[in-house]
């Protein structure tokens, strides 16, 4: 067995980073790469529950969470420690890039939240969104994280949104 494996698995370390500041750094599993699209599993990397009033995130919570290389979004399916399905958040990214063992993800403060039976589909942050200034800085980005958030939107209120993810 490698170092970088565990029980047989490569170790990942998720950077996510926001205006150009590294906001968390986490050790994940490494469940497929397939040159477009990873995915990789990890527990709830915060230190507190993150209650959202829709949901909340807490110890013992796993995620597994898919990133690509040519699409502008993550997504994470969310899942109690019990096992139970709680839903899928979504960030508006640049597209993943991944260098050995770290994949780095930069978030561009747009969020979806869709719950596990499909019947509550908000966007979130769009206040955040407009006031990080990238229209200005970087309008081509900006567009394409508003597609983004347009496409997924579509995808979680209809059928497409698990095939994504198949």
């Amino acid at each position: 067995m490698s170092a970088n494996s565990a029980e047989g698995r490569e170790r990942v370390e998720v950077v996510l980073v926001k205006a150009g500041r590294t906001k968390i750094r986490y050790d994940s599993v490494l469940l497929h790469d397939d040159g477009t699209r990873i995915a990789v599993r990890a527990p709830w990397a915060g230190d507190v529950v993150r209650d959202f009033g829709f949901v909340r995130f807490e110890a013992g919570d796993v995620f597994t969470e898919y990133y690509w290389r040519d699409r502008w979004y993550s997504v994470k399916e969310v899942r109690a420690g019990s096992g139970a399905l709680k839903g899928w958040y979504c960030d508006i990214t640049r597209p993943a890039v991944r260098t050995g063992t770290e994949l780095v993800v930069e978030d561009l403060d747009l969020d979806l939240w869709r719950s596990a039976d499909g019947t509550d589909v908000r966007r979130l942050d769009e206040d955040e969104f407009a006031e990080s200034g990238l229209a200005e800085r970087d309008p081509r980005a900006a567009a394409a994280a508003v597609a983004a958030l347009d496409e997924l939107e579509g995808l979680a209120r209809g059928d497409g949104f698990t095939a994504l993810l198949a």
